[in-house]
C-alpha cells in the first residue's frame, strides 16, 4: 500500500455534487485565445469529478450548473455561452447571434492555487469553495 504525502496532492479543479440530483457543469476561463466555455460534465449525485485536470493556470474560473430536472440551478452574474450538448466555445459575446445560449457563471477567485474545489448543496446558488 502506497499512501500519498502532503507535498504529492493533486492539483486541479474538482466540482463535487453534494445533492441527490444528477447535475451538468459547464466552466469558462480565460485562455490564451481569450475567453472560453465548455461543458458538459454529467456529476452523478454526492459524487465528484475533475473539470480541469493539473495545476491551475488561472487565478479566475466561472462556473455554471443545473441539476438534470431543470429545477435547480448554480449560477452567477458573468455572462458566457453554452450549448445544449458537450461544447467548447470561444468568446463570450454574441451567443444568441452565433446559436448559443447565454448562461450566468459564477466568478471564483482561486487566489492562484494550484487546486481548487467547488461543493454544490440542494440550496441552489450556495456553493462552498475550498482550497
Amino acid at each position: 500500500m502506497t499512501l500519498v504525502g502532503a507535498g504529492e496532492a493533486r492539483a486541479d479543479f474538482r466540482v463535487c455534487n453534494g445533492t441527490q440530483s444528477l447535475v451538468g457543469v459547464a466552466i469558462g476561463y480565460r485562455a490564451d485565445a481569450g475567453w472560453t466555455s465548455e461543458g458538459w460534465w454529467r456529476i452523478p449525485a454526492t459524487s465528484c469529478k475533475t473539470i480541469i485536470e493539473g495545476q491551475l493556470s488561472s487565478r479566475y474560473y466561472y462556473l455554471y450548473a443545473e441539476d438534470a430536472n431543470g429545477e435547480a440551478r448554480w449560477a452567477g452574474d458573468i455572462n458566457m455561452c453554452v450549448a445544449e450538448n458537450e461544447f467548447k466555445i470561444a468568446g463570450v459575446s454574441e451567443c444568441f447571434q452565433r446559436g448559443y445560449q447565454r448562461m450566468g457563471f459564477r466568478e471564483y477567485d482561486t487566489g492562484e492555487q494550484a487546486s481548487w474545489m467547488v461543493q454544490l448543496t440542494e440550496t441552489p446558488g450556495v456553493a462552498t469553495e475550498q482550497q
